[in-house]
């Protein structure tokens, strides 16, 4: 499948030590082998699905800001992610979804265990061109250097929505094995930084969460897809 990137199957330390106390306690999570998609969705591909199934434009898409067909599509809820992993399935027979918050750590670190960021622990402020990036909303996908598993833009341009319900307690409960995150909730669970937060980097261990209904315009995804 075009663009998806097959995630090797590991066990590592998930959570920092030293982070907020959503991110506590550390714990070891083994996850199996999986496909990710190596960009956030673009507004070029929601558009195809949009179209395909009548759902409305996002209040984004006649923003210049947020509506060339290369930047990530933005001012999607989970709702609407979720309906784009089920009408790619249809289309395509695989089983797409949207990653776990495990499934997106273990991605994110792209083989750098217990490392702060998907390069490794230089500070944001080194990565190339940080200073003036990001001024008006979201770059066109993949334009950072991927991480070492081949994945884009892992912690920065959009949050991404994650499947799971959110719990700032979950870690405490967590199962070692796949953790699918807790049974229900008011809130789902959303991973990486964003264009518009005064630090635009985020940690791969950091953690954030709205209703599944909203819709703001830091706010998009990535596809996961089961093995057959």
């Amino acid at each position: 499948m075009k663009d998806m990137v097959r995630i090797p199957g590991g066990e590592f330390g998930m959570g920092q030590p030293d982070g907020r106390e959503e991110e506590r306690p550390l714990h070891l999570v083994s996850v199996a082998p999986f496909l990710l998609c190596r960009y956030q969705v673009t507004n070029a591909a929601y558009d195809v699905f949009r179209r395909a199934t009548g759902r409305p434009c996002t209040r984004s898409h006649d923003q210049p800001e947020f509506a060339g067909p290369a930047q990530p599509v933005v001012g999607v809820s989970w709702f609407d992610a979720a309906a784009y992993c089920d009408w790619l399935s249809r289309e395509s027979g695989a089983r797409f979804r949207l990653p776990t918050e495990a499934e997106w750590e273990w991605a994110a670190r792209g083989g750098l265990e217990q490392c702060l960021y998907p390069w490794g622990n230089q500070p944001v402020s080194e990565r190339a061109g940080y200073s003036g990036r990001w001024a008006r909303g979201p770059e066109p996908v993949g334009a950072s250097a991927p991480n070492g598993f081949g994945l884009y833009d892992m912690c920065e341009n959009v949050h991404e929505w994650c499947a799971d319900w959110y719990d700032p307690q979950y870690y405490a409960v967590s199962p070692a094995r796949d953790p699918q995150g807790p049974a229900s909730g008011t809130r789902r669970a959303s991973r990486g930084g964003a264009w518009r937060h005064h630090i635009k980097i985020a940690r791969c261990a950091a953690r954030s969460s709205i209703p599944p209904e909203f819709c703001y315009a830091d706010y998009g995804f990535r596809v996961a897809c089961e093995i057959a």
